[in-house]
């Protein structure tokens, strides 16, 4: 396994999960710090990075220094690498000082990114639109950016382009929890669009890759933990065959 670094003076962060009886989960963090938040930009394998096809990040790695700096470093060198720019925000506002300070780091990076993927939760912070109408969601949308995308939990989701704009629903499952499914649902875009972009471009294509994201993300809300509930493909190709959205 390549480009992993080990702090000598810092454990590994803990996340602790609470779920509620709908699925839904709160967190709480041990970092005093962590490693993760003592990543020097010097510290980068930017050859590594240089190779990569999409660069995916989220907010989190913003919030203290040094890490911060490795943060946005990491993102110079993908971009003049040619790498796709995937934002996932990924809120944990426990983890800022402030929730405005939370929004300002956010939104620092924003232009930037040429994929961007917020929850309803988020959106809603960001905006303070409890709606999720079409117009907030297009005054996020900047000229570099080539897909916005709003995820609506078991309603599936909204997409938005410089050309066109719809939404995909997903199925109806009972959920256990929901820790991990907007991993899945933007894991399982970008696994699909890695090596064909122009997907971006082709409404229907993305409709279909959107739908098989939602399902992801709806089987890993059936089975607990983050990582052991990841779907397999056959899995996902079993469900959409047939499989009415909400």
């Amino acid at each position: 396994m390549t480009g992993i670094r080990f702090d000598d003076g810092a454990r590994t962060a803990l996340a602790f999960v609470t779920l509620r009886g709908d699925g839904e989960r709160e967190f709480m963090f041990y970092r005093n710090p962590s490693a993760d938040m003592l990543l020097r930009p010097e510290e980068l394998d930017v050859d590594l990075i240089k190779k990569a096809k999409i660069f995916h990040y989220g907010s989190i790695s913003l919030i203290s220094e040094p890490c911060r700096s490795a943060h946005m470093r990491a993102m110079d060198v993908a971009k003049a690498a040619n790498a796709l720019l995937s934002y996932d925000i990924n809120l944990r506002l426990p983890l800022w000082s402030s929730p405005e300070e939370a929004k300002t780091w956010i939104m620092s990076i924003w232009d930037r990114a040429d994929i961007i993927k917020v929850s309803d939760v988020e959106f809603e912070f960001l905006t303070g639109d409890s709606t999720m109408s079409d117009e907030t969601a297009m005054s996020l949308y900047h000229p570099n950016l080539k897909l916005l995308l709003l995820t609506l939990g078991d309603q599936g989701c909204k997409y938005y382009t410089k050309n066109f704009h719809g939404a995909v629903g997903s199925i109806s499952v009972k959920p256990v929890d929901t820790t991990g499914a907007g991993d899945a649902f933007v894991g399982a875009l970008l696994c699909k669009i890695v090596d064909d972009q122009s997907v971006l471009q082709d409404e229907k294509r993305l409709r279909e890759v959107l739908r098989f994201s939602n399902i992801c993300g709806a089987i890993t809300t059936t089975k607990k933990g983050a990582i052991p509930s990841l779907p397999k493909e056959p899995e996902v190709l079993a469900l959409l065959k047939g499989a009415k959205e909400c």
